[in-house]
């Protein structure tokens, strides 16, 4: 999912709520996410086995080797670090053109594949990837409040910085508006995140019973002949 909106308008908010609605991990999940920190000698002393779904939240200034792994000795990377969890890309067209593109594979295949002249090793990546952006560099494009002060061949140089097959393998792209003081500030609660988080392990049993038995799991690993 790709949030587009004017900076302050909640979309790292919306991003690190993301986890605390996802369903709870399975054995086998937290056994692989478990398996992932352990290689990275990321595993905290006092947790033998990671039960909450990661969420990493790297800096636009990473390198491609930090993002999808790599080093002398392979070691994993932000996207396997994310794995069955919400890798989070803030302030996306800052991010070097070079890691961004090297993030096509693993979107698509969900593993990623390290060579070396020892040999090769090959990490799971299945995350759920959210980026976040603003529509221009000063961040006001089409702002109904503050005026934006780009001109409109660096609003379109800004959007170009992200690839078209990159986008293509993003299948939500949303407005994030401004949200008004008031309703900031009114007493109304919406929903809790347990609440949503029922009814996502719900859709998740429906999805594992339609597909028992053919070693698909959720809609997401649907290919065209499923969706057909």
């Amino acid at each position: 999912m790709l949030m587009v909106g004017a900076p302050g308008a909640g979309k790292t908010l919306l991003a690190r709520a993301l986890p605390a609605i996802l369903p709870r991990m399975s054995i086998d999940e937290a056994l692989d996410v478990t398996r992932i920190y352990s290689v990275a000698d990321q595993l905290p002393p006092d947790v033998p086995l990671v039960r909450t779904r990661p969420f990493r939240a790297p800096h636009h200034t990473i390198s491609h080797a930090g993002l999808v792994g790599g080093g002398n000795w392979p070691h994993p990377g932000e996207v396997s670090l994310a794995h069955r969890g919400v890798l989070f890309l803030d302030e996306l067209p800052e991010f070097g053109p070079r890691v961004l593109e090297v993030m096509r594979q693993p979107i698509e295949d969900k593993i990623v594949t390290i060579s070396r002249a020892q040999g090769s090793l090959t990490f799971p990546a299945n995350f759920q990837l959210i980026a976040a952006m603003n529509p221009c560099p000063c961040g006001y494009y089409n702002d109904p409040v503050k005026a934006c002060t780009c001109s409109a061949g660096t609003v379109t140089k800004y959007q170009k910085r992200i690839s078209g097959p990159l986008l293509d393998r993003i299948d939500i792209h949303i407005q994030v508006p401004r949200v008004e003081y008031e309703k900031l500030s009114d007493s109304r609660l919406g929903e809790k995140s347990s609440v949503v988080q029922q009814r996502v392990e719900t859709a998740r049993q429906i999805q594992q019973q339609r597909f028992a038995g053919t070693g698909i799991a959720y809609n997401t690993d649907m290919h065209p002949a499923e969706v057909r």
